[in-house]
């Protein structure tokens, strides 16, 4: 022991630094048992939902009821139109018919929705994978027709190389946008 120094000091030099990693035991083993407080809930895996298209609002972006008790907007995952609804923008060339052919796909239809990483863009709307009750895959049947091209935004991946061999052949055929 060094002279002049007791015990109980030494001690008492330690204990906020023992409460302090105590303290951050404690938030590790919380945060722990509760797994979505430690990531945002927009990225838990969400399972695929049915619901019923009520509008079409351009080529990839729909409304649909009822999640929960209200509509909802759905951005389709992985693909863009050209746009028709753009508040600051005036309508592009082939959008009109992207819409149509949309719409045709899907208005009034049961949907299943599937969701990949990210669930929400930055406009509130939710990102899904579009499939019909009869199995058809809405966003890939709008870039297989030449519809819509791949857009394709990180982390939402999953559908990526199937999209771009869709638009190459669409492409290769002259459908579409590649007319």
């Amino acid at each position: 022991m060094e002279p002049g120094v007791s015990t109980i000091q030494r001690t008492s030099d330690k204990g906020p630094l023992r409460r302090r990693v105590a303290g951050a035991l404690l938030l590790g083993a919380i945060v722990g048992l509760f797994p979505t407080l430690s990531r945002p809930s927009d990225r838990a895996p969400k399972p695929p939902i049915s619901v019923r298209v009520v509008r079409v609002i351009d080529g990839d972006t729909i409304e649909v009821c009822c999640i929960g008790w209200g509509r909802e907007s759905i951005r389709y995952i992985g693909i863009d139109t050209p746009e028709t609804s753009h508040p600051t923008k005036s309508f592009a060339a082939y959008g009109k018919e992207a819409k149509e052919a949309n719409r045709k796909l899907v208005d009034g239809k049961a949907v299943r929705l599937e969701f990949d990483v990210q669930q929400r863009d930055r406009h509130g709307r939710l990102l899904a994978y579009v499939y019909l009750e009869d199995g058809t895959f809405v966003n890939a049947r709008l870039v297989e027709q030449g519809y819509a091209q791949v857009m394709t935004v990180p982390p939402n991946v999953k559908y990526q190389e199937l999209f771009l061999k869709l638009q190459q052949d669409a492409r290769t055929a002259s459908r579409g946008l590649w007319r």
